[in-house]
């Protein structure tokens, strides 16, 4: 791919992005004017969806729109600008759910939602508990992100029983099945033998992030510009190897990453009691008292730093970190062979060939925040 497409493409996403913020910014604005004539305090919900929509990379909105633009979308398209609203309020709906499950404190640097509700109780002096409040609000407010992600979809008109239908409702469904397996591991791990617990951890992976994170925006984004069930496949395939090297590498970014980048605080995917692969791994290799150490510090909520420290520790010492970040390595070069095998046709415009270099410089930069 030529220099110039590179720079077609680079443009293209530019633009595509900076009107889909403007949309959103609408969309929030009409929305919270609506709930305002129900109660100011309504319109609180839409404010705290709204601050946290606003600090995404647009990661599957863009996905969606290279691969709609390389399958010959009409960049000017309204649908394509639905299709990545529907998304990102998707994605907000999913990490307002996550932070509450995972009990987390933060995210993207800023209190997590059901945390900020349970700040707005304190402040305004209110009644009971204000930690009940504060998940009660969130999973409320989750629910009326997720109710906009499908308001924003059903402007697209796709019939029921569509491959674009079809595809957006397996998404939905497979991501809460991906949550709740998520939840399963972590009580469940006691009973897992650990020789089964990397590939179980690779389940939860692949549904829980990986296919609607990479897989899903992707394929959806060429159905909406047509593609056939060949081509939806085609870029399916591409996808989901790389949507689970990028979550291979979060999950890395979770334990050993900077909270500076993660807006998260160091260590904090152990406290959560996560049971990725990377933990899988190392519980496998490890020994009697490492896998005592780890399984004391999973979940524990707290712990001072010299814990941390030293689990960070078993899981190199055990060579977890290493096999983890190898496999992440392994999967995208799966995808990156996938994508140069596509092949647009041969009287394809600049604009799709713009969008496919894009598409491939942004999956393969996903993958490469940690090494």
């Amino acid at each position: 791919m030529t220099d110039s497409a590179a720079q077609v493409g680079h443009s293209n996403a530019t633009r595509f992005r900076e009107r889909l913020e403007r949309h959103l910014e609408s969309l929030f604005t009409a929305r919270q004017s609506e709930a305002g004539e129900i109660s100011p305090q309504a319109a609180d919900m839409i404010g705290f969806i709204a601050s946290l929509a606003s600090g995404g990379k647009r990661v599957r909105a863009l996905l969606a729109f290279d691969s709609f633009a390389a399958c010959g979308g009409d960049a000017d398209d309204h649908r394509i600008l639905e299709l990545g609203a529907t998304l990102e309020l998707f994605q907000t709906a999913a990490l307002i759910h996550d932070d509450i499950l995972d009990r987390s404190d933060t995210r993207r640097g800023q209190p997590s939602v059901h945390r900020a509700f349970e700040t707005l109780h304190r402040r305004s002096g209110w009644e009971l508990d204000p930690e009940h409040f504060g998940t009660s609000a969130a999973v409320l407010t989750g629910d009326l992100a997720l109710a906009m992600a499908d308001e924003a979809f059903a402007r697209i008109s796709a019939p029921a029983g569509s491959p674009l239908r079809r595809r957006f409702d397996r998404m939905k469904w497979e991501v809460m099945a991906g949550q709740y397996l998520d939840i399963v591991e972590e009580v469940a791990a006691p009973t897992v033998q650990p020789s089964a617990a990397a590939a179980r951890s690779m389940t939860v992976l692949r549904y829980k992030s990986a296919k609607y994170t990479f897989e899903h925006p992707t394929a959806l984004g060429a159905l909406l510009a047509g593609a056939s069930p060949e081509e939806e496949r085609v870029f399916a395939d591409v996808a989901l190897p790389i949507g689970e090297a990028f979550q291979l590498v979060d999950d890395d970014l979770g334990v050993f990453g900077d909270p500076a980048v993660t807006g998260k605080p160091a260590g904090d995917d152990l406290l959560e009691g996560k049971r990725t692969y990377l933990i899988a791994s190392a519980m496998e290799r490890a020994s009697a008292e490492e896998q005592s150490l780890l399984t004391r510090i999973l979940g524990a909520g707290a712990a001072d730093q010299e814990d941390i420290d030293r689990a960070r520790e078993v899981l190199v010492s055990t060579g977890a970190r290493d096999q983890a970040l190898a496999l992440a390595d392994s999967l995208a070069a799966l995808g990156a062979e996938r994508l140069e095998q596509i092949e647009l046709p041969s009287d394809a415009s600049q604009d799709q060939k713009g969008a496919l270099a894009h598409l491939k410089g942004m999956t393969l930069s996903a993958v490469a925040r940690s090494h």
